[in-house]
């Protein structure tokens, strides 16, 4: 890794700032508050090649790796603009098709999701399962020159805003182990019998929720996204995008609030001195500051592994567990230094923060990140 960040890093930071500032914080916090899609800025973004930078050039996208993705979410979260679905479209779904999609599936799908037209979400959490993919009920039968879907997905972001959804669905069980044998399939999210229900959730966020329920949902064939029943294997190759582009988000995130809480308290002045000067408002500003400084070197360290095709899976998830502890950390001192003016919408920062305090439960909580680190970096027992 070089510390130094490239022209053209530097280059593509400035060019989706400039992006994201001509919509801004106040466009972000009124489409969060009445969660209505940011389509304007993703189309923005789409059309400057922003939103399939990571996506391969054959199919229209920038041919760039990880790392110019995290740029992205970084930066357009550091402006204000956090986009939930940079994490779930373009990261795992796109480097899903990218990998394992057959030439007509990439052809079919990859275009439109570089361009920003098209987004394909991501369907693997379950009621009953949760970080437990081996429990995953949703199943897929073939049945001819088909296959049927049945069983229910929740917490699933973004269904309205997408064109198709990658599934992970049960076809199998291994006869020595009896786990789950797991596939990925490409369902488009017209299917008949696919039933969307929006999922009522008390954070403000542009992107709404849904619990999806499959009822003999009958697919081609060739709606299979790589080989069956190894999607247990192929799964992970989105799972660490998610968690490198996530940080990443946080990140963004927390230099978004610290800079406004800065500003904050430059400016704010009581008893005739900026309260900034107060080191009961600014140590927890600075502390939180050395935390996301700390979280982006992280991040940037797991996208560089990642795109080497180097282990990255203990990375990614450092990465994640560090940016989301230290986005949560900076929104809350952010909201504290503002008094009561950190919970007026005029300000914007309860969007922010109740963002960074989802991405601490999902899409991995920060407890199954604590198991695996224990486990396999520490080589602990198995506590689960």
């Amino acid at each position: 890794m070089d510390f130094i960040e490239s022209d053209e890093h530097v280059a593509i930071r400035e060019a989706v700032a400039a992006i994201t500032t001509k919509f801004g914080p106040d466009y972000y916090t009124r489409h969060a508050l009445a969660h209505e899609p940011t389509t304007d800025l993703w189309k923005a973004l789409g059309n400057s090649g922003f939103i399939g930078i990571n996506l391969p050039e054959e199919y229209g996208g920038g041919g760039a790796g990880m790392t110019e993705l995290a740029l992205v979410c970084e930066e357009t979260a550091a402006h204000g603009c956090p986009l939930l679905l940079l994490l779930v479209s373009s990261a795992i779904s796109g480097e899903l098709i990218a990998k394992y999609g057959s030439d007509d599936q990439r052809q079919r799908w990859l275009p439109g999701m570089a361009s920003g037209e098209t987004k394909v979400v991501f369907a693997i959490t379950e009621p009953d399962a949760g970080s437990n993919t081996h429990q995953l009920s949703t199943h897929a039968v073939r049945d001819g020159d088909d296959y049927v879907l049945n069983g229910t997905k929740y917490y699933i972001s973004g269904v309205d805003e997408a064109e198709a959804l990658v599934v992970v669905a049960r076809t199998g069980h291994d006869e020595v182990t009896g786990r789950a044998q797991l596939s990925l399939f490409l369902i488009p999210t017209d299917a008949p019998g696919l039933v969307k229900n929006v999922l009522p959730v008390g954070v403000a966020l542009p992107e709404r929720q849904f619990t999806l329920h499959f009822d003999d949902v009958r697919v081609p064939a060739d709606s299979l996204l790589g080989v069956e029943h190894e999607g247990f294997s192929q799964v992970f190759d989105g799972l660490n995008p998610e968690r490198i582009t996530g940080a990443a988000i946080c990140v963004g995130v927390g230099r978004f609030t610290l800079g406004r809480a800065a500003e904050y308290a430059r400016t704010r002045t009581v008893w005739g001195q900026p309260i900034g000067m107060h080191q009961g408002l600014s140590h927890p500003l600075a502390k939180a500051q050395i935390e996301v400084q700390l979280a982006a070197l992280a991040t940037a360290k797991a996208a560089w592994l990642y795109e080497h095709g180097k282990p990255a899976a203990e990375a990614s998830n450092v990465a994640k567990y560090a940016a989301a502890e230290a986005a949560v950390a900076a929104a809350d001192a952010a909201i504290q230094t503002h008094g009561g003016n950190g919970l007026s919408n005029d300000y914007g920062l309860l969007p922010q923060w109740g963002l960074a305090r989802l991405l601490r439960i999902a899409p991995v909580s920060r407890e199954m990140i604590l198991n695996y680190v224990a486990q396999h970096s520490l080589q602990l027992p198995r506590s689960y």
